[in-house]
């Protein structure tokens, strides 16, 4: 198995790193789903899942996100100025 180490985290392997949903990053950052689906829309190193093909009798797709710790503390110290 390869391991990939993070900078600041020795023997941490990436895949191991916390991922957050839209919910739990608008709680503690006291912002919307839909600022958070904007901030992050075409942020690199967010994960999505599901399927962008609208099926028959369906109104809307449904993709999940997931946002690694990395990803949001960037996002974060980007949109605000502070870090986490």
């Amino acid at each position: 198995m390869t391991h990939v180490e993070r900078p600041g985290s020795p023997g941490r392997a990436e895949f191991m790193e916390r991922h957050y949903t839209f919910t739990e990053l608008a709680a503690a950052w006291h912002v919307s789903r839909s600022t958070l689906a904007e901030w992050f829309r075409e942020e690199p190193g967010v994960i999505r899942y599901g399927t962008m093909k609208l099926k028959k009798g369906r109104r809307r797709t449904y993709v999940s996100v997931r946002v690694p710790e990395s990803v949001a503390r960037r996002v974060y110290k980007t949109r605000t100025g502070r870090e986490i």
